[in-house]
Protein backbone atom coordinates (compact mmCIF):
# COMPACT_ATOMS: atom_id res chain seq x y z
CA UNK A 1 0.00 0.00 0.00
CA UNK A 2 1.28 3.46 -0.80
CA UNK A 3 2.25 5.90 1.94
CA UNK A 4 -0.60 8.31 1.08
CA UNK A 5 -3.21 5.57 1.40
CA UNK A 6 -2.12 4.95 5.00
CA UNK A 7 -2.95 8.52 5.94
CA UNK A 8 -6.61 8.50 4.98
CA UNK A 9 -9.44 7.51 7.27
CA UNK A 10 -11.68 6.31 4.45
CA UNK A 11 -11.11 2.62 3.82
CA UNK A 12 -10.72 2.99 0.08
CA UNK A 13 -8.55 5.47 -1.83
CA UNK A 14 -10.81 4.98 -4.84
CA UNK A 15 -13.74 6.27 -2.77
CA UNK A 16 -11.70 9.39 -2.03
CA UNK A 17 -11.00 9.91 -5.70
CA UNK A 18 -14.68 9.51 -6.60
CA UNK A 19 -15.53 12.13 -3.97
CA UNK A 20 -13.08 14.51 -5.67
CA UNK A 21 -14.47 13.79 -9.13
CA UNK A 22 -17.99 14.46 -7.84
CA UNK A 23 -16.87 17.42 -5.72
CA UNK A 24 -18.80 15.82 -2.89
CA UNK A 25 -19.27 18.34 -0.05
CA UNK A 26 -20.35 15.47 2.24
CA UNK A 27 -16.76 14.21 2.16
CA UNK A 28 -15.32 17.53 3.34
CA UNK A 29 -13.74 17.13 6.75
CA UNK A 30 -13.10 13.40 6.21
CA UNK A 31 -9.91 13.90 4.21
CA UNK A 32 -7.98 16.38 2.05
CA UNK A 33 -6.15 15.71 -1.17
CA UNK A 34 -2.82 17.13 -2.28
CA UNK A 35 -1.48 17.61 -5.80
CA UNK A 36 2.22 16.86 -6.24
CA UNK A 37 2.61 19.06 -9.33
CA UNK A 38 1.24 22.20 -7.63
CA UNK A 39 2.25 21.56 -4.03
CA UNK A 40 -1.30 22.52 -2.90
CA UNK A 41 -3.88 20.57 -0.89
CA UNK A 42 -7.67 20.97 -1.13
CA UNK A 43 -10.99 19.81 0.29
CA UNK A 44 -12.88 17.21 -1.80
CA UNK A 45 -15.49 19.74 -2.95
CA UNK A 46 -12.92 22.32 -4.11
CA UNK A 47 -14.06 23.91 -7.42
CA UNK A 48 -10.52 24.11 -8.76
CA UNK A 49 -9.53 22.18 -11.88
CA UNK A 50 -9.53 18.41 -11.42
CA UNK A 51 -5.95 17.06 -11.17
CA UNK A 52 -4.62 13.87 -12.74
CA UNK A 53 -5.15 10.87 -10.49
CA UNK A 54 -1.49 9.86 -10.54
CA UNK A 55 -0.50 13.25 -9.06
CA UNK A 56 -2.84 13.04 -6.07
CA UNK A 57 -2.09 12.11 -2.45
CA UNK A 58 -4.72 11.72 0.27
CA UNK A 59 -4.40 12.83 3.90
CA UNK A 60 -6.73 12.43 6.85
CA UNK A 61 -6.31 16.06 7.91
CA UNK A 62 -4.86 19.38 6.73
CA UNK A 63 -2.06 19.33 9.29
CA UNK A 64 -0.75 16.06 7.84
CA UNK A 65 -0.71 17.54 4.34
CA UNK A 66 1.18 20.59 5.64
CA UNK A 67 3.65 18.33 7.46
CA UNK A 68 4.31 16.69 4.10
CA UNK A 69 5.18 20.11 2.64
CA UNK A 70 1.93 21.06 0.91
CA UNK A 71 0.42 24.57 0.96
CA UNK A 72 -3.29 25.18 1.65
CA UNK A 73 -5.65 26.08 -1.20
CA UNK A 74 -7.20 29.54 -1.02
CA UNK A 75 -10.27 28.67 -3.12
CA UNK A 76 -11.65 26.05 -0.72
CA UNK A 77 -10.69 27.80 2.50
CA UNK A 78 -7.36 25.97 2.62
CA UNK A 79 -9.01 22.58 2.97
CA UNK A 80 -9.85 23.30 6.61
CA UNK A 81 -13.57 23.88 6.23
CA UNK A 82 -15.90 22.97 3.39
CA UNK A 83 -16.94 25.46 0.75
CA UNK A 84 -20.48 25.15 2.06
CA UNK A 85 -19.33 26.04 5.58
CA UNK A 86 -17.46 29.01 4.17
CA UNK A 87 -20.61 30.20 2.40
CA UNK A 88 -22.67 29.76 5.56
CA UNK A 89 -20.20 31.93 7.48
CA UNK A 90 -20.29 34.58 4.77
CA UNK A 91 -24.11 34.59 4.70
CA UNK A 92 -24.24 34.85 8.50
CA UNK A 93 -21.84 37.79 8.35
CA UNK A 94 -24.01 39.49 5.73
CA UNK A 95 -27.16 38.89 7.80
CA UNK A 96 -25.53 40.53 10.81
CA UNK A 97 -24.63 43.54 8.68
CA UNK A 98 -28.20 43.80 7.33
CA UNK A 99 -29.67 43.53 10.81
CA UNK A 100 -27.35 46.09 12.42
CA UNK A 101 -27.23 48.74 9.69
CA UNK A 102 -29.57 51.73 9.95
CA UNK A 103 -29.48 52.10 6.18
CA UNK A 104 -29.61 48.96 4.06
CA UNK A 105 -26.16 48.34 2.49
CA UNK A 106 -26.00 47.93 -1.27
CA UNK A 107 -25.49 44.49 -2.79
CA UNK A 108 -22.01 45.52 -3.89
CA UNK A 109 -21.08 46.71 -0.39
CA UNK A 110 -22.29 43.48 1.22
CA UNK A 111 -20.46 41.33 -1.32
CA UNK A 112 -17.27 43.29 -0.85
CA UNK A 113 -17.51 42.95 2.93
CA UNK A 114 -17.74 39.14 2.79
CA UNK A 115 -15.17 38.76 0.02
CA UNK A 116 -17.33 37.66 -2.93
CA UNK A 117 -18.38 39.17 -6.24
CA UNK A 118 -21.83 40.76 -6.19
CA UNK A 119 -23.24 38.18 -8.62
CA UNK A 120 -21.86 35.18 -6.74
CA UNK A 121 -22.84 36.59 -3.35
CA UNK A 122 -26.44 37.13 -4.52
CA UNK A 123 -26.68 33.48 -5.59
CA UNK A 124 -25.06 32.13 -2.42
CA UNK A 125 -27.23 34.27 -0.11
CA UNK A 126 -30.46 33.28 -1.85
CA UNK A 127 -29.49 29.60 -1.90
CA UNK A 128 -28.90 29.49 1.87
CA UNK A 129 -31.68 31.79 3.14
CA UNK A 130 -34.36 31.42 0.49
CA UNK A 131 -34.43 35.20 0.10
CA UNK A 132 -32.47 37.78 -1.82
CA UNK A 133 -30.39 40.16 0.34
CA UNK A 134 -32.93 42.91 -0.41
CA UNK A 135 -35.92 40.75 0.58
CA UNK A 136 -34.11 39.73 3.78
CA UNK A 137 -33.47 43.38 4.62
CA UNK A 138 -37.12 44.27 3.96
CA UNK A 139 -38.32 41.40 6.18
CA UNK A 140 -36.04 42.52 9.01
CA UNK A 141 -37.17 46.12 8.64
CA UNK A 142 -40.81 45.01 8.81
CA UNK A 143 -39.97 43.04 11.95
CA UNK A 144 -38.46 46.18 13.49
CA UNK A 145 -41.65 48.09 12.66
CA UNK A 146 -43.73 45.49 14.52
CA UNK A 147 -41.44 45.79 17.53
CA UNK A 148 -41.40 49.61 17.44
CA UNK A 149 -45.19 49.84 17.09
CA UNK A 150 -45.53 48.05 20.41
CA UNK A 151 -42.79 50.11 22.11
CA UNK A 152 -43.59 53.66 20.94
CA UNK A 153 -46.62 55.92 21.19
CA UNK A 154 -46.28 57.34 17.68
CA UNK A 155 -46.89 55.29 14.54
CA UNK A 156 -44.75 57.72 12.55
CA UNK A 157 -41.85 57.42 14.99
CA UNK A 158 -42.05 53.62 14.85
CA UNK A 159 -41.93 53.64 11.04
CA UNK A 160 -38.98 56.04 10.85
CA UNK A 161 -37.02 54.35 13.65
CA UNK A 162 -37.38 51.03 11.81
CA UNK A 163 -35.47 52.48 8.88
CA UNK A 164 -38.16 53.58 6.43
CA UNK A 165 -37.37 56.85 4.68
CA UNK A 166 -40.98 57.99 4.86
CA UNK A 167 -44.47 56.90 5.94
CA UNK A 168 -45.44 56.47 2.30
CA UNK A 169 -42.78 53.81 1.70
CA UNK A 170 -44.12 51.75 4.57
CA UNK A 171 -47.85 52.23 3.98
CA UNK A 172 -47.43 50.96 0.41
CA UNK A 173 -46.75 47.48 1.84
CA UNK A 174 -48.20 47.63 5.36
CA UNK A 175 -51.24 45.52 4.49
CA UNK A 176 -49.08 42.60 3.42
CA UNK A 177 -46.54 42.92 6.23
CA UNK A 178 -48.94 43.54 9.13
CA UNK A 179 -52.26 42.21 7.84
CA UNK A 180 -53.91 45.40 9.13
CA UNK A 181 -53.25 49.12 9.54
CA UNK A 182 -50.29 50.15 11.75
CA UNK A 183 -52.67 51.73 14.26
CA UNK A 184 -54.67 48.54 14.55
CA UNK A 185 -51.48 46.49 14.95
CA UNK A 186 -50.24 48.85 17.67
CA UNK A 187 -53.52 48.28 19.50
CA UNK A 188 -52.92 44.54 19.38
CA UNK A 189 -55.09 44.03 16.31
CA UNK A 190 -58.21 44.91 18.23
CA UNK A 191 -61.06 45.89 16.02
CA UNK A 192 -59.93 43.79 13.03
CA UNK A 193 -63.00 41.74 12.12
CA UNK A 194 -62.77 38.09 11.10
CA UNK A 195 -65.98 36.28 10.16
CA UNK A 196 -65.98 32.51 10.55
CA UNK A 197 -68.23 29.47 10.42
CA UNK A 198 -67.81 25.74 10.93
CA UNK A 199 -69.37 23.15 8.66
CA UNK A 200 -68.90 19.69 7.20
CA UNK A 201 -67.19 18.55 4.02
CA UNK A 202 -66.03 15.26 2.54
CA UNK A 203 -62.81 15.53 4.62
CA UNK A 204 -64.55 16.04 7.98
CA UNK A 205 -65.14 19.28 9.84
CA UNK A 206 -64.13 22.49 8.13
CA UNK A 207 -63.73 26.04 9.43
CA UNK A 208 -63.70 28.94 6.98
CA UNK A 209 -62.69 32.44 8.07
CA UNK A 210 -62.68 35.71 6.19
CA UNK A 211 -61.13 39.11 6.88
CA UNK A 212 -62.02 42.31 5.02
CA UNK A 213 -59.27 41.36 2.55
CA UNK A 214 -60.51 37.85 1.73
CA UNK A 215 -60.56 34.24 2.93
CA UNK A 216 -57.83 34.05 5.59
CA UNK A 217 -58.23 30.50 6.91
CA UNK A 218 -59.54 27.14 5.71
CA UNK A 219 -58.96 24.65 8.53
CA UNK A 220 -59.73 20.91 8.49
CA UNK A 221 -60.18 18.53 11.40
CA UNK A 222 -62.39 16.19 13.41
CA UNK A 223 -63.33 18.51 16.26
CA UNK A 224 -65.17 21.81 15.60
CA UNK A 225 -64.12 23.30 18.94
CA UNK A 226 -60.46 22.65 18.25
CA UNK A 227 -60.79 24.33 14.87
CA UNK A 228 -62.23 27.42 16.55
CA UNK A 229 -59.41 27.37 19.12
CA UNK A 230 -56.86 27.13 16.30
CA UNK A 231 -58.43 30.17 14.64
CA UNK A 232 -58.23 32.08 17.92
CA UNK A 233 -54.56 31.11 18.32
CA UNK A 234 -53.73 32.39 14.82
CA UNK A 235 -55.79 35.60 15.12
CA UNK A 236 -55.52 36.30 18.87
CA UNK A 237 -56.45 39.99 18.76
CA UNK A 238 -59.11 39.95 16.07
CA UNK A 239 -62.82 40.28 16.72
CA UNK A 240 -64.29 36.93 15.66
CA UNK A 241 -67.78 37.18 14.22
CA UNK A 242 -70.33 34.62 13.07
CA UNK A 243 -73.86 34.30 11.74
CA UNK A 244 -73.27 36.62 8.81
CA UNK A 245 -75.77 35.64 6.11
CA UNK A 246 -73.58 36.75 3.18
CA UNK A 247 -70.59 34.93 4.60
CA UNK A 248 -72.62 31.74 5.12
CA UNK A 249 -73.28 31.72 1.38
CA UNK A 250 -69.58 32.00 0.59
CA UNK A 251 -68.84 29.02 2.82
CA UNK A 252 -70.80 26.84 0.41
CA UNK A 253 -68.40 27.93 -2.34
CA UNK A 254 -65.37 26.97 -0.25
CA UNK A 255 -66.85 23.59 0.78
CA UNK A 256 -67.68 22.84 -2.85
CA UNK A 257 -64.12 23.68 -3.82
CA UNK A 258 -62.64 21.41 -1.10
CA UNK A 259 -64.94 18.55 -2.10
CA UNK A 260 -64.04 18.97 -5.78
CA UNK A 261 -60.70 20.80 -6.13
CA UNK A 262 -60.55 20.77 -9.90
CA UNK A 263 -60.14 24.51 -10.38
CA UNK A 264 -59.05 27.63 -8.48
CA UNK A 265 -61.18 29.02 -5.67
CA UNK A 266 -63.14 31.94 -7.11
CA UNK A 267 -62.85 34.06 -3.97
CA UNK A 268 -60.17 36.56 -2.88
CA UNK A 269 -57.58 35.23 -0.43
CA UNK A 270 -55.98 37.05 2.48
CA UNK A 271 -52.55 35.41 2.40
CA UNK A 272 -50.33 36.36 5.34
CA UNK A 273 -46.80 35.14 5.83
CA UNK A 274 -43.13 35.97 5.57
CA UNK A 275 -41.60 36.84 2.22
CA UNK A 276 -40.16 33.33 1.95
CA UNK A 277 -43.45 31.64 2.86
CA UNK A 278 -45.31 33.66 0.26
CA UNK A 279 -42.80 32.62 -2.39
CA UNK A 280 -43.36 28.98 -1.49
CA UNK A 281 -47.14 29.35 -1.44
CA UNK A 282 -47.07 31.08 -4.82
CA UNK A 283 -45.13 28.10 -6.22
CA UNK A 284 -47.63 25.66 -4.69
CA UNK A 285 -50.56 27.42 -6.35
CA UNK A 286 -48.81 26.89 -9.70
CA UNK A 287 -48.82 23.07 -9.33
CA UNK A 288 -51.51 21.76 -11.71
CA UNK A 289 -54.36 19.59 -10.44
CA UNK A 290 -53.35 15.93 -10.64
CA UNK A 291 -49.63 16.61 -10.30
CA UNK A 292 -47.22 16.64 -7.36
CA UNK A 293 -43.78 18.03 -6.62
CA UNK A 294 -41.23 17.00 -4.02
CA UNK A 295 -40.05 19.44 -1.36
CA UNK A 296 -36.69 19.67 -3.11
CA UNK A 297 -38.39 20.40 -6.45
CA UNK A 298 -40.35 23.25 -4.85
CA UNK A 299 -37.08 24.58 -3.41
CA UNK A 300 -35.61 24.48 -6.92
CA UNK A 301 -38.69 26.25 -8.34
CA UNK A 302 -38.25 29.21 -6.01
CA UNK A 303 -34.52 29.40 -6.71
CA UNK A 304 -33.40 28.16 -3.28
CA UNK A 305 -32.32 24.52 -3.76
CA UNK A 306 -30.81 24.23 -0.28
CA UNK A 307 -33.94 25.48 1.50
CA UNK A 308 -35.79 22.14 1.53
CA UNK A 309 -36.52 22.22 5.27
CA UNK A 310 -37.71 25.81 5.04
CA UNK A 311 -40.07 24.77 2.23
CA UNK A 312 -41.48 22.03 4.47
CA UNK A 313 -41.91 24.61 7.24
CA UNK A 314 -43.79 26.95 4.91
CA UNK A 315 -46.12 24.09 3.92
CA UNK A 316 -46.79 23.35 7.59
CA UNK A 317 -47.54 27.04 8.27
CA UNK A 318 -50.21 27.23 5.56
CA UNK A 319 -53.67 28.13 6.96
CA UNK A 320 -55.51 27.88 3.64
CA UNK A 321 -56.07 24.18 3.07
CA UNK A 322 -56.57 23.21 -0.59
CA UNK A 323 -56.64 26.88 -1.72
CA UNK A 324 -52.86 26.81 -1.25
CA UNK A 325 -52.35 23.15 -2.23
CA UNK A 326 -49.57 22.03 0.08
CA UNK A 327 -51.11 18.54 -0.23
CA UNK A 328 -49.47 18.37 -3.68
CA UNK A 329 -45.99 18.31 -2.13
CA UNK A 330 -44.61 14.83 -1.38
CA UNK A 331 -41.33 13.16 -0.50
CA UNK A 332 -38.62 12.67 -3.11
CA UNK A 333 -39.62 9.01 -3.47
CA UNK A 334 -43.28 9.93 -3.96
CA UNK A 335 -44.42 8.84 -0.51
CA UNK A 336 -47.20 10.83 1.15
CA UNK A 337 -46.31 12.34 4.51
CA UNK A 338 -46.23 15.58 6.44
CA UNK A 339 -49.61 17.31 6.27
CA UNK A 340 -50.94 19.81 8.78
CA UNK A 341 -54.39 18.19 8.71
CA UNK A 342 -53.27 14.57 8.64
CA UNK A 343 -51.68 12.22 6.13
CA UNK A 344 -54.98 10.44 5.44
CA UNK A 345 -56.62 13.70 4.37
CA UNK A 346 -53.65 14.42 2.15
CA UNK A 347 -54.03 11.02 0.53
CA UNK A 348 -57.76 11.52 0.01
CA UNK A 349 -57.22 14.94 -1.54
CA UNK A 350 -54.71 13.51 -3.99
CA UNK A 351 -57.09 10.65 -4.77
CA UNK A 352 -59.67 13.23 -5.77
CA UNK A 353 -57.17 14.80 -8.16
CA UNK A 354 -55.37 11.85 -9.68
CA UNK A 355 -55.60 8.10 -10.12
CA UNK A 356 -55.15 6.30 -6.76
CA UNK A 357 -52.83 3.67 -8.29
CA UNK A 358 -50.24 6.39 -8.89
CA UNK A 359 -49.96 7.06 -5.16
CA UNK A 360 -47.64 5.50 -2.64
CA UNK A 361 -48.49 5.35 1.03
CA UNK A 362 -46.16 5.95 3.90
Amino acid sequence: MKRDDKNIRLADADACWQAIVGRDAAADGQFVYAVRTTGIYCAPSCPSRQPNRENVEFFAAAKQAEAAGYRPCKRCRQGRISLRQQHIQQVEQACRLLESSEKTPTLEALAREVGLSAYHFHRVFKSHTGLTPRAYAVAKRQQRVREKLVETQSVTSAILEAGYASNGNFYASSGASLGMTPSAYRAGGKGTAVWFAVGRCSLGDILVAESPRGICAILLGDNPQRLVESLQDNFPHATLLGNDEDFEKRIATVVGFVDSPQSELALPLDIRGTAFQQRVWHALRAIPVGETLSYSEVAEKIGSPRAVRAVAGACAANLLAVAIPCHRVVKNNGNISGYRWGVERKKRLLEKEQRPERLKTR
